[in-house]
């Protein structure tokens, strides 16, 4: 049984979910650092006297592992092994009067947009000076940069905005000031990162503003790598690859997160965009930068979703060729606008469909990665693995990309140092070189 503390208090910070949850859970470390506690992420040691678990509601899969976590916490709590648990984030902003009664053991639920009240809860103070202060979790030669709040699209099957709100832009000198205080500290690539990129702007500044943030982050003196994240395609802002082309410290990289391609589907999914549309957007954005490589996200299963449409899907993956690809089954989320469609699809044959998207792409992967083959790639190595150095070109984002392996004997590079790789062998979603 732990005694009550008369020590610095020690924190827990565990985080599940995307990497706005990454960043949030970065800046809520740097607040409780600067009031003197000891702050942990996600330690394995159970010496922490207050844990605070930053949950993920986005979809069932991920609101079970966040109950399941603040679960295993509240038994810790139960044994005496912890004093104090808090829960923020989405989950907890979407569900935390149900939950309340539930898990007893929690000592206070937070919504996502309530950082001043846990901390004035746990006894620490917000400090409005730390602008843009963080205590990174990633390896500190890349880190998120958050630019937005917030989402303001209609998509049927989100509850984004339920949880996070309407979107909200940073300013581009708080985003400038943020991103020198992270080089300052070591980080050579940032991923720029909101629910939606392209709306970046609208709203302080009237106008779509992601080239003019692009061309501010580019002219940070040692920022080697700049990386777009969740740009959704309609009303896309094509000055921003105009930018992406003429700075070479912009990765030719880009998420766009299309959903689906079937006019059926983008507009039961109230996209704002059809298939037309969104493949000229597509060809566009490849005119004007003939090498990036595209990512993005495909949701099967949706309500009213038929066999003509995956077939449809699937045929435009031929057609489209996206260089990297995930995707997700539908999950039906009480007050979104889907949630009043019947969700009739069994489980078992959305995975089907999603499995069936996979191995497409498996294929345009293949070929795209064997014609790396023969290339010089530079790479940003990440962490070492085994008997490889593991690392990343340009065309690849940490923990959901392919990886550029390099093994051990007659190499040698510094974990978050760029190098030439000779790409000599690729798999599906891998890459094998030796260091030139």
């Amino acid at each position: 049984m732990r005694t009550k503390s008369i020590h610095t208090p020690k924190v827990n910070v565990i985080t599940l979910g995307c990497s706005k949850n990454t960043v949030d859970s970065e800046v809520l470390m740097a607040q409780l650092q600067a009031s003197k506690f000891d702050v942990a992420h996600e330690s394995k040691t159970e010496d922490s006297d207050i844990v605070i678990i930053n949950t993920c509601g986005f979809i069932e899969n991920a609101k079970q592992e966040s109950i399941d976590t603040i679960l295993r916490f509240a038994d810790a709590k139960a044994n005496g092994q912890i004093e104090k648990l808090y829960v923020t984030g989405c989950l907890s902003h979407r569900y935390k009067d149900d939950l309340m009664g539930e898990i007893p053991e929690v000592d206070a639920w937070f919504g996502t947009l309530e950082l001043p009240n846990l901390l004035k809860t746990v006894g620490a103070d917000y400090k409005h000076n730390l602008l843009g202060e963080r205590l990174q979790t990633t390896p500190k030669h890349y880190a998120y940069l958050k630019i937005a709040e917030g989402c303001n699209r209609p998509c049927s099957f989100c509850a984004i905005p339920l949880m996070r709100g309407n979107h909200v832009s940073k300013s581009i000198e708080f985003l400038v000031q943020e991103t020198k205080n992270l080089v300052k500290n070591g980080t050579k690539e940032i991923m720029l990162i909101a629910q939606d990129l392209t709306y970046y702007g609208l709203d302080n500044y009237g106008e779509r503003k992601l080239a003019d943030l692009l061309r501010n982050l580019s002219d940070i003196e040692g920022l080697e790598w700049i990386r777009l994240h969740y740009a959704y395609p309609s009303q896309f802002p094509m000055d921003a690859i105009k930018v992406m082309a003429e700075r070479s410290n912009i990765c030719k990289y880009l998420d766009m997160p299309i959903q689906h391609i079937s006019d059926n589907m983008l507009k039961a999914m109230r996209r704002g965009i059809t298939r037309r549309r969104t493949i000229e957007v597509i060809n566009e954005i490849r005119q004007m930068v003939p090498e990036i490589a595209l990512r993005t996200t495909m949701l099967v299963g949706h309500p009213g979703e038929t066999e003509e449409d995956i077939v449809d899907l699937l045929n435009a993956l031929d057609e489209i060729k996206f260089q990297r690809l995930g995707v997700f089954t539908y999950s039906h989320e009480d007050n979104t606008h889907a949630y009043t469609l019947e969700d009739i699809i069994p489980q078992e044959e959305k995975q089907e469909r999603a499995n069936r998207v996979m191995e497409k792409q498996m294929d345009i992967s293949w070929a795209y990665n064997q014609s790396l083959v023969g290339t010089t790639q530079k790479v940003l190595f990440d962490r070492l693995e085994n008997d490889h150095f593991v690392g990343r070109t340009q065309y690849d984002s940490p923990e959901v990309d392919n990886e550029v392996w390099v093994p051990i004997d007659g190499n040698y590079v510094r974990m978050g140092d760029f190098a030439n790789v000779l790409i000599t062998e690729a798999t599906h979603y891998d890459l094998n070189g030796k260091l030139v």
